[in-house]
């Protein structure tokens, strides 16, 4: 279960502090769960000295740690240290899309509309490119989308291509139509009705989103460190016939996954040092093939995952050196 309370956040807080401790190479996600608890708990300043902390130690994405920042200090009193920290990031026109899509939701969040969509467009010139668009990026457009419906704003292209990237069974124009909340004080059945229907629809996005904070991940284990692994253990030869085939599980998996609705699908490179010590953390012998989904797991909540499915013009996450759509993205 979920902490709902600010002392059980402060305490999944210190639990990951301490991961954090027994994974260095893991700190960066585990402080951002962190703060993000420390938050939830009403400790905003010690949010910010994990904040203070991951930016004094050359992070691997400084705009998302700088637009989480700004967005808690702005929450605590401290406007203007987190306005001149969002034009920082603005500045830095970071390919990040989630840094964007932060920074644009805590000017709305303080009834900044214009700036907010101003940021979300300048974003969408730099990252949405014509190809097919990482979840991030998509996530990005359909949130534009809906400022600018606040906005009063003519559909544009990129509205038009967050209508297409929606797939729920309400449409961006309903869900996003500022005039919605005025049913919800209807005396008409069927006007309460429709907007039951809408928020049912919302719900389940938003419930998706707490549930699985963290990819749904398959392993991929590099051919090197498969034949390690098998040399080691042959007992797993079942899960893993050939390399070849483990390629071709690995895809088939992922899209059976999206086939059935599963949303926020991702792989994790695994490693036969990591799997052991995995397995000794659990007190459980390598060769238990039930420990093999629980590793992927872990490693998603880690932050090892990539997100899954590439663009087709991106690098296959095979590792093959071909494009996604000419190697296992290939229909």
């Amino acid at each position: 279960m979920r902490p709902d309370t600010p002392a059980a956040h402060t305490t999944e807080a210190e639990r990951l502090l301490r991961t954090a401790a027994q994974y260095p190479g893991d700190r960066e996600p585990l402080y951002l769960q962190a703060a993000a608890h420390r938050e939830l708990a009403g400790d905003r300043e010690g949010a910010t000295a994990l904040y203070d902390a991951l930016l004094a130690s050359d992070p691997a994405n400084p705009h998302l740690i700088r637009a989480l920042k700004a967005a808690n200090l702005w929450e605590y009193g401290h406007e203007a240290e987190a306005r001149a920290i969002i034009e920082g990031v603005r500045r830095a026109k970071p390919t990040d899309a989630t840094a964007w899509e932060i920074t644009a939701e805590t000017l709305e969040a303080h009834d900044e509309l214009e700036e907010a969509e101003s940021t979300l467009t300048e974003a969408a010139a730099l990252l949405a490119s014509p190809e097919d668009l990482p979840h991030a990026t998509q996530s990005l457009l359909i949130t534009r989308h809906r400022i600018r419906r606040m906005l009063a704003r003519e559909h544009d292209a990129w509205d038009v291509r967050a209508d297409r990237l929606h797939t729920g069974t309400v449409g961006l124009d309903e869900l996003h139509d500022p005039k919605r909340l005025w049913s919800l004080g209807s005396s008409d059945p069927a006007e309460l009705q429709a907007e039951i229907a809408r928020l049912r629809s919302e719900l389940g996005t938003y419930r998706t989103a707490l549930s699985r904070p963290f990819p749904v991940a398959v392993l991929h284990w590099p051919e090197r460190e498969l034949d390690e692994l098998l040399a080691a253990y042959p007992e797993l030869e079942a899960e893993y016939p050939t390399y070849r085939a483990h390629l071709t599980d690995i895809e088939a998996s992922l899209r059976e996954l999206a086939a059935a609705g599963t949303p926020n699908l991702g792989i994790v490179r695994a490693t036969v040092p990591s799997y052991e010590a995995f397995a000794a953390s659990e007190s459980t012998h390598p060769s238990n093939a039930d420990l093999l989904p629980q590793y992927a797991t872990t490693l998603a909540a880690r932050g090892r995952a990539t997100a899954w499915p590439p663009a087709r013009t991106a690098e296959c996450w095979c590792g093959s050196g071909r494009t996604y759509g000419e190697c296992h993205g290939a229909e």
